[in-house]
């Protein structure tokens, strides 16, 4: 199987292609070596005493879109985000965001693309405790030499948008975690960069405040549209928060999908491992579950006309209760016409399969 599903439609915001690191002083030779005879990463650090952070990855983001990367501690996730904007330098392969080759930069170019195209959110909050809420958040602004009265209108604004407009005179000492951590991000949209970077923004947290951060943050996203690399070891988070999830393994992405294709059909026993504990429920849909209408009509005939309906977008969950409702299949319709029906066998088949892969 591929490990990506079918591209979705859209206007493609980054582009990475082949993007290699390995660390060490023979990186050049190590990477010739493992093109030409197919080294392995052990091979590779006992001959060269190299370390392949990033393993020949191809990936696209579209524009506005949520992209998750995650993977086990030592996957690459955080090292591969950090090519990105050149805080580290690859050492192969070609990064583009919107238009731009990123590797073609000079120093002066380079400092200009982070400060105008690119915004941070790291799990370490990074404010400066000498400065005020709001003047922190105003900083990128300051870099870029906005006058004083803009940049902390446009800081009070994004304070605002973050819920924590009254705090803008307090210092980071005084605000919790979570509160810290939305200031990172005001900060980090102050300067309304066209992509937002998120290594790990909140897995520092308690399990609580996390989950808000995670709710306030899917709703800011539906209305800023920011592209967004999101990284992540909390599949659940994914699952959440992503609108595609890359899978990493020793530096190599294994599967690209939503996290329904990921979990309808793991690339791998590892991808399918990875996914085990997580429930179908929410996020299996009905087209996944569903048998063609036309199938259906030529096994059984025509489904009755009061079998209940829903959107093919409607969840396991939605599907089995309606299953426990009535004794009918379900149709499932798609711009208001009937594409396909759903039987009990279908939902408890689902259901089986998802329960013996956890």
């Amino acid at each position: 199987m591929s490990i990506e599903s079918e591209q979705p439609a859209g206007e493609a915001a980054i582009r990475i292609s082949n993007v290699w690191k390995i660390f060490g002083d023979r990186a050049d030779e190590a990477l010739r070596a493992i093109r030409e005879q197919g080294l392995s990463k052990s091979q590779v650090l006992e001959t060269y005493n190299a370390v392949v952070g990033v393993a020949d990855v191809s990936l696209e983001v579209n524009k506005g879109e949520i992209f998750c990367v995650m993977g086990l501690s030592g996957s690459g996730k955080s090292t591969l985000v950090r090519h990105f904007n050149r805080l580290l330098e690859p050492t192969d392969g070609k990064i583009e965001i919107h238009g731009t080759d990123v590797m073609a930069l000079d120093p002066a170019g380079l400092m200009e693309f982070r400060n105008r195209k690119i915004g941070m959110v790291f799990q370490n909050f990074a404010l400066l405790p000498h400065r005020s809420v709001l003047d922190n958040v105003a900083m990128p602004l300051e870099i870029r030499n906005i006058n004083k009265n803009e940049r902390m209108r446009r800081a009070a604004k994004m304070l605002k948008t973050v819920e924590l407009d009254a705090w803008g005179n307090k210092y980071a000492h005084e605000l919790s975690g979570g509160m810290q951590q939305r200031v990172g991000l005001a900060r980090a949209l102050a300067a309304d960069p066209e992509v937002l970077l998120m290594d790990e923004p909140f897995s520092a947290l308690d399990p609580l405040i996390r989950r808000q951060l995670q709710d306030e943050f899917i709703k800011l996203s539906a209305v800023m549209k920011k592209t967004t690399m999101f990284i992540t070891h909390d599949l659940d988070e994914a699952v959440r928060i992503g609108d595609r999830i890359a899978i990493m393994r020793d530096g190599r992405v294994v599967q690209v999908g939503t996290a329904e294709d990921i979990v309808m059909h793991p690339a791998d026993d590892y991808v399918a491992d990875f996914v085990a504990g997580i429930s179908r429920l929410a996020i299996v849909r009905a087209h996944a579950v569903m048998q063609p209408l036309e199938k259906y009509r030529a096994a059984l005939g025509a489904p009755p006309d009061d079998a209940p309906r829903v959107q093919e977008n409607a969840s396991l969950s939605e599907l089995i209760q309606l299953a426990i409702d009535s004794d009918a299949p379900i149709v499932v319709r798609d711009a208001g016409v009937d594409v396909g029906v759903i039987t009990r066998p279908d939902i408890l088949q689902t259901v089986i399969e998802g329960a013996e892969t956890s």
